[in-house]
């Protein structure tokens, strides 16, 4: 252990109301976990953890805690915040590798998890430690979602995410990759097979578009395709990217990985309107990354992006909006144009099926529990907020996972094929 970590857990006050507990989206636990770290009790610790929150471990990587956690800690008040993060990561990095998952009887009926990303791991263990039967669909060739194919190595190591599908298949969790439903499955096709409830976590892919000249070129690129595989594309020495938030940021970090010696973040608005987390800003800067604010794109050419000056108005709805200054456009030169202004859903699932309403913008509209407008399909996750953070995921997924449960025990199902499932089932399976 380093010895730090037990400096700053020694730092812990051990509050009667701890505000970093409450600071936090999912109320972790810290203050017991450290008290039980200092009393040699490491595994109890990493389980207090991990049953409050199955993603603990990814969370200690890439939660914004200078937002949450430690920006709550008194001890910041005055000096330094406690390290809650790093504590966090020694513990649940052990807990996770010695965890011996009790494998589910799968006696409470099949239910379906469409995507593995944070909504769809959490919503797997918590429904395979009530028994449940639970299949994994996952489109790409491994689990892990936006873990795997969306932040990068030096942010979130992909052992963890690759311990976290050994632990899912030890829970007892089946997995079919390279599976899209909605292509040569649907969701009819689940109901038919007997899968009681199924849940959406299919997260936010689609890419979206400037909507400017040049953006077909060939030199052009999306950031959500580029963080999946960067080592298959050829940026050049320069890169332009158009956005920033946490992904343009883990664009340009990327890049600089591979190769590029010169990367430019362009924006349309000032500083106060960046979405990128302040930390990630500041490494992006440290990597070299330079950043040009109050830009917008009005064409992507061979030789880079031509950017107009950009001021910010409001539209007759109320909301803000850029437009170009007249007059000011000028080229900036770069070998590669990456285009990093969010994503939306793919909407497979839906256009393959009848019954599950969408939002204006496309996301899946539910009630707060997580119903969609189908009896029996569920969604949570960026798929319905949009691309948030994975903590979120995690709250949302676990409120989620209690309302399967509910719908399952009160729907009585026929006998003709199928499992009946009534309250004393359930109670026999606890």
């Amino acid at each position: 252990m380093r010895k730090y970590i037990i400096e700053d857990a020694n730092r812990c006050l051990q509050c009667k109301n701890p505000l970093c507990s409450k600071g936090c989206p999912i109320n972790t636990p810290i203050k017991e976990a450290i008290a039980l770290l200092l009393e040699s009790r490491l595994l109890e610790a990493g389980k207090l953890l991990f049953e409050n929150n199955p993603l603990s471990l990814v969370c200690s990587y890439v939660c914004p805690q200078e937002n949450q956690c430690e920006g709550h800690c008194v001890m910041g008040k005055r000096g330094a915040p406690v390290f809650i993060s790093a504590i966090e990561q020694y513990i649940s990095d052990y807990y996770l590798y010695n965890y011996k998952p009790k494998r589910s009887l799968r006696n409470r009926g099949k239910v379906a998890i469409l995507g593995s990303g944070p909504a769809g791991m959490t919503i797997a263990f918590l429904l395979a430690k009530k028994n449940y039967d639970v299949t994994i669909f996952e489109r790409h060739d491994q689990v892990g979602g936006i873990l795997r194919y969306g932040i990068p190595e030096f942010r979130l190591p992909k052992r963890i995410v690759d311990q976290l599908m050994e632990t899912l298949i030890d829970s007892g969790i089946k997995i079919r990759p390279n599976t899209t439903i909605g292509s040569n499955l649907t969701v009819d096709d689940l109901f038919r097979d007997g899968f009681l409830a199924i849940f959406m976590g299919t997260g936010v892919w689609q890419p979206r578009k400037l909507n400017i000249k040049g953006e077909s070129l060939g030199h052009v690129h999306f950031a959500i395709e580029y963080l999946k595989n960067p080592s298959v594309y050829r940026l050049g020495k320069s890169l332009i990217i158009v956005g920033a938030g946490n992904v343009a940021m883990d664009v340009a970090r990327t890049a600089f990985r591979r190769g590029c010696e010169e990367v430019l973040i362009a924006y349309h608005k000032d500083e106060s309107g960046l979405t990128a987390c302040a930390h990630e800003l500041q490494y992006a800067k440290i990597d070299g990354a330079r950043l040009e604010l109050k830009k917008l794109p009005v064409e992507i050419v061979d030789e880079g992006v031509i950017f107009a000056d950009s001021e910010v108005y409001t539209d007759e709805n109320g909301h803000t909006q850029a437009r170009a200054i007249p007059g000011t456009q000028k080229l900036y030169p770069a070998d590669s144009v990456i285009v990093a202004v969010s994503q939306g859903p793919r909407t497979v699932v839906v256009s393959s099926t009848t019954g599950i309403n969408l939002g204006e913008n496309g996301l899946v509209v539910v009630d707060t529990l997580g119903h969609t407008s189908r009896e029996g399909v569920f969604a949570g996750g960026d798929v319905v907020t949009g691309a948030r953070t994975v903590v979120e995921a995690v709250v949302a997924s676990r409120k989620i996972a209690e309302t399967i449960d509910e719908y399952i025990i009160k729907k009585s199902v026929s006998n003709d094929g199928m499992l009946k499932i009534v309250d004393q089932t359930y109670q026999n399976s606890i």
